[in-house]
């Protein structure tokens, strides 16, 4: 099968959102401009956190991961999009789209379940404040990150896999942002409907259970939050899982869109849109919904600006 494959595609034609849309110039220079606010707000996310002392606590150290995620994530997918348009060679060879359709599923995999994690952090802060930073060690946050990476390989090296054996020798042109799983079946030339079961499931699976998780931690943390006697510490609890339930409602949606709902109700418009949002737009959005608000990460941004160093220690 993996001869076939070989011998009868050896590239395919993306048709994503910028070819396959009547606005291709004004969508091209919005990925454009979200990519550049992506790569300087995780950029400096990133930086802030590493060099600010009062940003190394369990918090932030897994926001920079987010932070480092979504970096990558769109870098994956804008830059590809972006080159083929403007040299209008939309041509990814077989082996390139399996490795974008393997960094993209462990990239996004990752976040899905590091925002878990994320949420597991506030439960601990809001609910057992005084033992926050015993539970919240460092050793228990980077197990967390590579558990999440972990996983996410794992699941991301299966499906690569088993996608890009089927034998391909249907039309090239992936009518599609990026080589994803869904698209790409479309064009086997075998029967995919088991495999579309076990992707459904696993879909399910990653996607369902970490927001499930999320939302337990939520309720908690609620109910914690409510019976503050602070005023000011109700406030500032809600503005921080605020921000956290704004980024997973604009990552969990898209994917849960691409991923859960049925292929009956899929269309190549729909979904190229949905990819945009994920890949480009989100990473974008988040760094600017954890921060802009942010006294500590402000206070950060004015002391680099103000060149006032602190040695890097994390942790």
């Amino acid at each position: 099968m993996e001869l076939w494959n070989m011998t009868l595609i050896n590239s395919f034609f993306p048709i994503g959102i910028l070819q396959d849309s009547r606005f291709h110039e004004l969508i091209c220079v919005m990925i454009i401009f979200l990519y550049l606010v992506a790569i300087a707000s995780n950029g400096l996310l990133l930086l802030l956190i590493a060099m600010d002392t009062r940003l190394h606590v369990p918090m932030y150290f897994m926001l920079s991961q987010l932070s480092l995620l979504d970096l990558l994530f769109t870098s994956v997918v804008a830059p590809k999009t972006l080159v083929d348009y403007l040299s209008e060679q939309n041509t990814i060879s077989f082996t390139g789209c399996g490795l974008q359709m393997f960094l993209a599923l462990t990239l996004g995999s990752a976040e899905d379940i590091l925002l878990a994690f994320m949420a597991y952090d506030r439960y601990v802060a809001i609910r057992h404040p005084l033992n926050y930073m015993v539970i919240m060690k460092p050793k228990v946050c980077w197990s967390m990150v590579a558990t999440s990476w972990l996983l996410a390989s794992l699941n991301a090296l299966i499906h690569t896999i088993y996608t890009m054996h089927f034998p391909f020798c249907r039309n090239q042109e992936i009518h599609h942002l990026l080589c994803e799983i869904p698209p790409l079946l479309k064009l086997a030339c075998a029967d995919t409907s088991q495999y579309k079961f076990i992707l459904y499931t696993t879909g399910v699976t990653f996607l369902l259970m970490p927001l499930s998780a999320i939302f337990a931690s939520y309720t908690l943390v609620l109910s914690a939050v409510f019976h503050m006697p602070s005023a000011q510490g109700r406030q500032k609890a809600l503005f921080t899982c605020s921000s956290h339930l704004t980024v997973v409602g604009l990552y969990y949606g898209a994917a849960m869109v691409m991923y859960v709902l049925p292929s009956a109700y899929h269309s190549p418009q729909q979904d190229n849109i949905v990819s945009l949002f994920y890949t480009i737009v989100t990473p974008a959005l988040n760094p600017l919904i954890y921060s802009l608000r942010n006294k500590d990460v402000l206070g950060a941004l004015k002391k680099v600006i103000g060149k006032e160093s602190t040695l890097p220690n994390f942790f």
